[in-house]
């Protein structure tokens, strides 16, 4: 009875599930995973219904007359161009912008050795633990003295820096032998050669994870584009979709088209960089 008990005890030896088990925990996961799709059926479904008919009730699972309308509705709306293209510029620039100076200072906190670093960098993790709403007033007040409201340079350089994308790529970084800096050291290249031609090659996955959830965190913004902009041309896609909602209020169908318009760039850039995304998470994890 006591070797029983230490065979099942034994990480080496794990208990392997029965058939029925796995087929009851994949039952399990596809429930779980349909129930997850219900609000975006619903949203989907929503948004092909005329808003007449989407206050009734019950309401209809299926819509009986589907319609575009709702769609050709919020594409000809006169400033509905310029939202998605802010919310485009913002999240590509602020991806670009993070991407560079997370990689880099991640560099510095994870390869380079100078005067100051493990304070420095305790300060970055001190500012993760703030929340935006804590520094939003102060912000603002830097932003208008000067003088960068409702321009893009206010959007763009508050959120140009990010503690927790700098946290991120020093664990990534952490992760590459030093041997390798050291080689291509010795061989003559520069700290931005080595930097550029090694560095930066063998921590792809590591970058492709950071963009997307950067990306989709600009994307979905709302916040700040909200408080730093002040005419509709600036607005971005999220804040131009919740003021449309003020000014027709009832109109449900058309404001699930503009949602339904709104996660299709989320959507695209998370399957087009799923494969980079996942071997992010893997690369992360194995760090010991």
């Amino acid at each position: 009875m006591r070797g029983a008990m230490w065979r099942v005890r034994d990480p080496e030896h794990p208990i392997k599930p029965t058939r029925l088990g796995a087929a009851g925990m994949l039952l399990l996961l596809t429930v779980l995973g349909l129930l997850a799709l219900i609000p975006l059926y619903w949203m989907v479904v929503t948004s092909l219904t005329p808003s007449a008919l989407t206050v009734q009730f019950p309401p209809d699972l299926f819509p009986a007359n589907p319609t575009l309308d709702n769609y050709r509705d919020i594409v000809g709306r006169r400033d509905f161009g310029w939202w998605v293209f802010n919310s485009s510029f913002m999240s590509v620039i602020i991806t670009v912008g993070v991407l560079v100076f997370a990689s880099m200072a991640g560099y510095a906190f994870a390869k380079l050795h100078f005067t100051g670093s493990r304070p420095l960098f305790w300060l970055y993790i001190m500012a993760m633990m703030l929340p935006f709403e804590a520094i939003l007033v102060p912000l603002f007040i830097v932003v208008v003295r000067l003088g960068m409201t409702d321009t893009y340079w206010g959007l763009i350089l508050p959120l140009l820096v990010s503690p927790f994308a700098v946290f991120l790529m020093k664990q990534f970084l952490q992760t590459l032998p030093s041997e390798l800096l050291d080689a291509a050291r010795v061989d003559g290249a520069t700290e931005l050669q080595t930097f550029w031609g090694v560095v930066l090659p063998l921590v792809r996955p590591g970058l492709a994870f950071l963009g997307i959830i950067t990306f989709v965190a600009q994307w979905n913004v709302f916040v700040w584009p909200l408080v730093v902009t002040r005419s509709s041309e600036m607005r971005t896609l999220q804040v131009g979709l919740v003021l449309l909602r003020e000014e027709a209020p009832l109109f449900f169908g058309l404001h699930m088209a503009g949602a339904v318009l709104a996660a299709i760039p989320v959507v695209i850039v998370f399957f087009a960089f799923q494969r980079y995304f996942l071997r992010g998470v893997t690369v992360g994890a194995l760090k010991g």
